[in-house]
């Protein structure tokens, strides 16, 4: 038999990848013909800034998770460094040192997040949950006194990040997409990007073959945090708040829901950005979904949890875990 005959007969891959994204589009099509309200412009702008925002955090998890590590802390570094942020310029600080603080804090939050895996060697689902509850305390009792700080002076230019459009499309899904495209470079043709999937792939190898991997470990959780501060200045600059205690909600795990359905394994080493598009587009839309149908939110957690349930467990599937990842015990 000839090779290419044997090409020919070759079956070709299902991923769960091109699974969930044949799910969206058969969900996005169900929604606009037969939910009232949802296939419109006002909507589907809505659900686009909604999108974007989750992308974003979604972008910053997936580094880390390709990287063989997870970032529970990110929702809180977003909603506390944003939060103080507003709070300076509502002190009167110009909004670029404002927003220079805040940038600082959440960098070197990151820092020591990155510090305690790589150095003191916390699994990296410890180190951030109780990292999360750290920032989230001390916010709340050094930095900001309200549960939501309302941008109560002028911005300027950066309203726009908000409430602006290009080409008709919201100015944070074209900063969503800017960041993946950065990303994808980063992951795919850069030294940086393959240190980092060496690293998810085979941590122990990678540090024999010479690569820095703790150090990796630290810049891998300073960009999640700035990436963090990123997404909390656009959901900012749309409600002109921050709520704090969206880092009490379901954010946190809405994020790694994104990015395990998307495909991205948590073993490490596997996945990029389409994955977490991919991931982000489908519960935008059932999310957006639900919220039209005025489905109760213990019901919408109920969903997500479920969904979550499937996505890891058809990780660990597709993704066993190696006695390499077992005797690491990150996550």
């Amino acid at each position: 038999m000839s090779s290419s005959a044997r090409t020919r007969r070759k079956p070709l891959a299902v991923t769960q990848e091109a699974i969930v994204f044949l799910i969206f589009v058969v969900a996005f099509a169900c929604f606009s013909i037969f939910l009232r309200g949802f296939f419109t412009f006002d909507n589907i702008g809505s659900l686009l800034q909604n999108v974007a925002i989750l992308g974003i955090l979604g972008l910053a998890m997936g580094l880390v998770v390709i990287g063989r590590g997870i970032d529970l802390a990110i929702v809180a570094i977003m909603a506390i460094t944003m939060a103080w942020s507003l709070n300076l310029m509502n002190m009167g600080y110009l909004p670029v040192v404002a927003l220079a603080a805040g940038l600082a804090l959440a960098l070197i939050i990151g820092a020591i997040q990155g510090f305690l895996i790589a150095y003191v060697e916390i699994p990296a689902i410890f180190a951030t949950l109780a990292m999360g509850t750290v920032v989230y305390g001390f916010g709340r009792v050094a930095l900001v006194d309200q549960d939501i700080i309302y941008l109560s002076g002028d911005a300027g230019p950066l309203q726009k990040i908000g409430g602006g459009t290009i080409l008709d499309i919201p100015v944070p899904v074209w900063l969503m997409c800017a960041l993946a495209l950065l990303i994808f470079v980063v992951l795919k043709y850069t030294k940086l990007g393959v240190f980092i999937r060496s690293m998810g792939d085979n941590p122990l190898r990678a540090r024999i073959a010479g690569m820095p991997v703790r150090p990796l470990i630290i810049l891998q959780y300073v960009i999640s945090a700035a990436i963090g501060f990123l997404a909390g200045l656009i959901m900012a600059m749309v409600v002109g708040s921050m709520n704090t205690r969206i880092v009490v909600s379901t954010m946190v795990y809405d994020v790694v829901l994104v990015v395990v359905l998307g495909g991205i394994g948590l073993s490490g080493g596997k996945g990029g950005v389409r994955n977490v598009i991919v991931g982000t587009l489908l519960i935008g839309t059932l999310l957006n979904g639900m919220t039209i149908l005025d489905v109760p939110y213990t019901v919408q957690n109920i969903v997500k949890g479920l969904i979550l349930l499937v996505a890891i467990t058809a990780d660990s599937i597709v993704n066993p875990r190696d006695e390499q990842t077992s005797q690491q015990g990150d996550i």
